[in-house]
């Protein structure tokens, strides 16, 4: 009896084992959950908020109110239309932004362009974590290097080499490419660190099991970096859809091009009509909030996979 006794009281009387509260990471854990760090976060959230809420009141305001005062003002005198959005999206006119076409043709870009540059960063990163074949490490430190290459280096020479070689200048097909292309590096980079913390008996047991690679990646992969790509997914979603440098280069003509097009030519031709550019920069804004919204809870875990082990 008295050495069970021992054994159960040894991890609690073992200088080796640190209460968590004498640890960094317990430290760092009580500050970030304090009472003064909770009201610091809402006061930077609200701070953050406010912006997006007075564009979204300046949006729903009459023309007058919005270029006689500021959006503050609607509290003292509220009025609210929706002459603004109507105008912007199913306006006929040329003035008009006509939105509608632009915010689909945002769509066509943006969703395949994430399952492209997504899907392929994940088979790159599995290979390069978990396959051993000549040369896997110098492939790593390529697309690592890549990263710092900067984008517009490559717009014009990759336009040439789709226009002069595959006839898909200015199409949706060159757009995909292009994005797909410049996505891949950070892509392959995340998901790779992501996925060399992976326990190695995981893949062995499969191996012994009869699993090959495919079915490896498909059947135990993808689920355990699950938090991972909705991470990547809301950084390739968020940064194709608010994307103007590409579009531009990789696309002609309003049947291709995206919404940031057509708001910069808004901006640019009609900038004394504040009501259309407030409405339309909302209606920009409304698909990525609600992806992100949608997949917070994956972002979070994404963000916080492999900071704790044990």
């Amino acid at each position: 009896m008295s050495n069970v006794s021992f054994d159960k009281a040894a991890p609690e009387t073992s200088p080796l084992v640190k209460p968590e509260a004498s640890t960094v990471a317990g430290r760092v854990r009580r500050k970030l959950t304090s009472r003064t760090a909770s009201v610091v976060s809402i006061a930077i959230a609200i701070l953050w908020t406010i912006p997006t809420f007075g564009l979204f009141v300046s949006s729903l305001r009459p023309e007058a109110d919005i270029k006689s005062t500021g959006w503050w003002k609607f509290f003292s005198s509220p009025e609210l239309t929706l002459d603004n959005y109507n105008d912007v999206v199913f306006g006929s006119s040329g003035s008009s932004g006509q939105l509608a076409s632009y915010f689909i043709n945002s769509l066509v870009i943006t969703v395949p362009a994430v399952l492209f540059s997504v899907s392929l960063a994940a088979m790159a990163a599995y290979a390069l974590s978990w396959l051993n074949f000549r040369g896997r490490d110098w492939i790593f430190i390529g697309v690592f290097t890549l990263q710092i290459v900067p984008l517009q280096m490559a717009l014009i020479p990759l336009l040439q080499i789709l226009g002069d070689y595959t006839k898909w200048g200015g199409g949706f097909f060159a757009v995909w490419f292009a994005h797909t292309c410049f996505g891949l590096p950070l892509g392959v980079f995340l998901l790779h660190n992501f996925m060399s913390e992976l326990p190695k008996d995981l893949f062995e047991a499969a191996r012994v099991d009869g699993a090959g690679p495919a079915m490896t990646f498909r059947r135990i992969v993808l689920p355990l970096i699950t938090p991972a790509l909705a991470s990547l997914t809301i950084f390739q979603f968020l940064w194709i859809w608010n994307d103007l440098l590409v579009a531009l280069v990789f696309t002609s003509g309003p049947d291709t091009r995206p919404l940031t097009v057509r708001l910069a030519e808004l901006a640019g031709t009609r900038g004394n009509d504040w009501q259309r550019l407030t409405s339309g920069a909302f209606v920009s804004m409304v698909i990525p909030i609600i992806v992100f919204l949608s997949l917070q809870r994956y972002f979070v875990r994404g963000l916080l996979a492999g900071g704790v082990k044990g």
